[in-house]
């Protein structure tokens, strides 16, 4: 994926996202008479201007794609003639108020809910539950789960896809599930129903490599050790690997796997290894030093080659499944709704120092996941527009201040006192939440350059 699609995937994300919001915010003040003066797609200094409406409303496009706003006729901010008094958003009842402040994070959620049923009924693709090599010593080993199994059943969720695995594993994890009953389909054609411990995973353990705490990984088809691709100025290529190239020892071990090729690379970050290969009808020796990288807080080789794959094999492991319309948009709904909560359980988490921040991706993470899921299809960008949808219609909820969640807080205080909070105390609370975002957005930056530096 290039520098440039990237962009591009990541800055229609964002606008999506952005427009959806707003549109939130500004379809409901409209319904409750509040005149708009402005609909701003970015921050700061306007690329693109025009006044539109009745109202002649100012709809923006400016400099910093990075959020969005809709201003609202209000006497606290500018002065109002007489007859627009009646549109004056604080001059509306504190329950409209909080009706068009509270429309940005559901516009979020309605968006997530109509990708995810139209990928419902699209149909969504993945790998099958089936298990590959189990590590010893790990919940699963103890549970005597085998290589070649094929999860059908976690709890009482049914399960279809790899994903589905995953997602429902990680989310009793979270809720700190002591055991799991976990059913199996051997390939003898025999049920199994086995107990997970999860007692032994802690908090911190809740990251990319999950499901490798746990001792489960997804069944890859056997592949030989040939260099399907090369990738530009990786060890690989700087030591002068071929395509088609096929690896026969690694420092006069023989191999016959590519996952052996694999992990004699892994554990020699920066160690210098002879590739015994087969190039057309010659054998020659190559050396090559694996770059050194940082994963899970792990120092691993890579040497930047991928394997030529089996492609009816692999077909035989995808599994696609689709649902009627009317299904489809329960299982939406489903689906958005334990994406919400498990998003605040996590927040939680970190908050009470139970989850590391490191959990925390800010604009370049969430870019390079723009790009990857739009280079692997239609679906899977589908999906991550979902996902950060829900992201910033929770994280806008929260009750900080400065965000719609802190907004409405104020509405709460105000209905349950009589009268709105002073306007000292809302000024506090603006400086609280200006220091809070800007912690949580300096946590997100730093986390974004400590992966492309380990990366």
């Amino acid at each position: 994926m290039t520098f440039f699609s990237t962009i591009i995937a990541f800055v229609v994300a964002l606008g999506l996202l952005i427009v959806f919001h707003e549109l939130g915010h500004y379809l409901v003040a409209r319904w409750c008479g509040v005149k708009v003066l402005r609909f701003s797609v970015g921050f700061g200094r306007p690329l693109l201007r025009k006044r539109w409406g009745k109202d002649e409303t100012e709809w923006v496009v400016a400099i910093v794609p990075l959020g969005g706003y809709v201003k609202m006729l209000d006497e606290r901010e500018d002065e109002v003639a007489p007859k627009d008094l009646a549109r004056s958003f604080n001059r509306k009842p504190v329950a409209q108020r909080f009706a068009i402040v509270a429309a940005g994070p559901i516009a979020n959620f309605l968006l997530a809910i109509a990708l995810y049923w139209l990928l419902f009924m699209l149909g969504v693709s993945g790998m099958k539950p089936m298990l590959g090599p189990v590590t010893p010593a790990t919940p699963a080993a103890f549970a005597n789960f085998e290589m070649g199994e094929t999860i059908t059943k976690i709890g009482v969720e049914p399960v279809v896809t790899w994903q589905d695995a995953r997602w429902l594993l990680l989310s009793h994890a979270v809720e700190r599930a002591l055991s799991l009953n976990v059913e199996t389909l051997t390939q003898g054609g025999e049920i199994v129903r086995r107990r997970l411990d999860l007692s032994r995973i802690e908090a911190n353990d809740l990251d990319a490599d999950f499901l490798k705490k746990i001792g489960l990984s997804v069944y890859q088809p056997a592949m030989k050790p040939i260099v399907a691709k090369v990738v530009p100025d990786s060890a690989g290529n700087r030591a002068g690997l071929l395509e088609g190239d096929e690896i026969l020892a690694v420092s006069g071990k023989k191999i016959t796997l590519w996952e052996e090729l694999v992990q004699q690379i892994r554990v020699s970050p920066g160690i210098p290894l002879v590739l015994e290969l087969q190039r057309g009808n010659t054998t020659i020796n190559i050396e090559v030093i694996p770059d050194a990288h940082t994963e899970s807080g792990e120092k691993i080789g890579k040497i930047g080659i991928g394997p030529q794959i089996d492609r009816n094999e692999l077909e035989k492991l995808l599994v696609e499944i689709s649902y009627p319309p009317a299904t489809a948009m329960l299982r939406a709904i489903d689906k958005t709704w334990e994406t919400s909560v498990f998003t605040l359980q996590m927040l939680w988490k970190m908050v009470a120092g139970e989850v590391s921040w490191k959990n925390v991706s800010g604009p370049i993470t969430i870019a390079d996941y723009a790009g990857k899921s739009a280079q692997m299809g239609l679906s899977s960008y589908l999906g991550f527009l979902a996902l950060i949808s829900i992201s910033l219609g929770v994280l806008n909820l929260l009750p900080i201040p400065m965000l719609d969640g802190g907004h409405l807080m104020y509405y709460v205080v105000e209905i349950v006192k009589g009268s709105p909070l002073s306007v000292k105390a809302t000024e506090i609370g603006q400086q609280v939440g200006m220091l809070l975002l800007f912690t949580l957005m300096a946590f997100a930056i730093y986390n974004d350059v400590s992966r492309l530096i380990s990366s």
